[in-house]
């Protein structure tokens, strides 16, 4: 590296210039906390119950970061980097109270602090059902609940809750998923006779296991967590969880990223209680109730061939409110406003017996 005479920078020269870097940085930042906080002053005053997180705007601006950053880092990096500084502006104008699937040291609690940042209050809830519950009640104002797993398939629980709640959808999120053997600082590697795991992880780590330990116990318990915190009293056994259970239980790697397959990967929802504006790429969740009846499927899709609509996914379950009615529950790119998805959805009301609309929201950045 050179400076403008193109003499080399000494260490000396390189440290300050960092120094000098720093400041200005943190100049920056401060200037974007208090132009935020000046935010905030405005939106209370024209409403004193204004909603300061903004879905769409949160992914515009990400967007924008990687799009235009130079590089040595990468985009991803960099779009973390700013998330975390979002996160910090906004709780100085209000922070963001998060309910998730818990207990703390699970993979829901990652991808809340993914999406929201670390400055966002997240609250472990028992079960799904219970995280619906607390949106819907205004105690948090979001939630974030798993709904499939590339290896394992969709998740019920959540499909369910959907079924008989009026939150919308307002982002998602999509983790990578690494499985890592966990021990404690009492257990004896060369006896391990038990594991403790979540039923969807040993799923997904079936071959290993079967190749490492097929003689061990599984013993499924409620969260990657528990089995972490199982593993902390017993000299015998291990468990399969990933970076925060060990990090919040303090547990020894065996051995690491012991999925069976590498791209193995978690969506996540964002639910809240208001729909969100355009933000330019987006995608939208429906429910459908139909009639099993000759041609019921092709009328269902044929719309989104029409309207050049593409489907990211299509899931099928037997309704619960009548006998041979079945709910599709259908993503597809695009949002409610424009023309060509509102003619989507005109034209599969005229075939379905009912039709509800989960949510129009970003496409996950991170």
């Amino acid at each position: 590296m050179t400076d403008n005479t193109d003499k080399p920078l000494d260490l000396a020269s390189l440290r300050q210039r960092i120094d000098s870097i720093d400041s200005e940085l943190l100049r920056l930042i401060s200037e974007r906390a208090d132009c935020a906080a000046q935010v905030a002053q405005v939106k209370t005053a024209d409403d004193p119950d204004a909603v300061f997180y903004r879905p769409e705007r949160e992914a515009q601006v990400l967007r924008r970061v990687m799009e235009r950053n130079p590089g040595p880092l990468n985009g991803e990096e960099m779009a973390r980097l700013f998330r975390e500084i979002m996160s910090a502006c906004l709780a100085l104008e209000k922070p963001i109270k998060v309910a998730y699937l818990g207990p703390e040291g699970t993979f829901t609690q990652q991808a809340a602090l993914k999406h929201f940042g670390h400055s966002a209050i997240s609250l472990p809830m028992a079960a799904i059902d219970e995280v619906f519950r607390e949106v819907e009640a205004g105690a948090v104002n979001y939630g974030v609940v798993p709904v499939e797993n590339s290896t394992e398939g969709v998740v019920n629980n959540t499909l369910d809750s959907f079924m008989d709640s009026g939150l919308h959808i307002s982002g998602e999120v999509v983790l990578r998923i690494h499985h890592h053997l966990l021990v404690s600082n009492i257990t004896r590697q060369d006896k391990i006779s038990r594991i403790y795991s979540h039923p969807q992880s040993f799923a997904q780590c079936r071959k290993w296991l079967d190749a490492h330990y097929p003689h061990a116990e599984r013993v499924a318990v409620s969260s990657n967590a528990e089995a972490a915190r199982l593993v902390k009293t017993e000299w015998h056994s291990a468990a399969i969880a990933g970076d925060m259970a060990a990090q919040l239980y303090g547990l020894d790697r065996v051995a690491e990223k012991i999925e069976d397959r590498p791209d193995n990967s978690t969506r996540f929802l964002i639910i809240g209680n208001e729909s969100v504006p355009p933000s330019g790429h987006d995608k939208t969740s429906i429910v459908v109730a139909m009639r099993n009846q000759p041609g019921v499927l092709h009328g269902l899709l044929e719309p989104f061939h029409r309207h050049a609509i593409d489907l990211t996914r299509l899931e099928t379950r037997p309704s619960r409110n009548g006998v041979w009615t079945y709910v599709f529950f259908i993503d597809f790119k695009g949002h409610v406003d424009d023309p060509a998805v509102a003619g989507v959805l005109e034209a599969v009301k005229q075939h379905a017996s009912d039709m509800k609309v989960l949510g129009s929201y970003p496409v996950g950045v991170l």
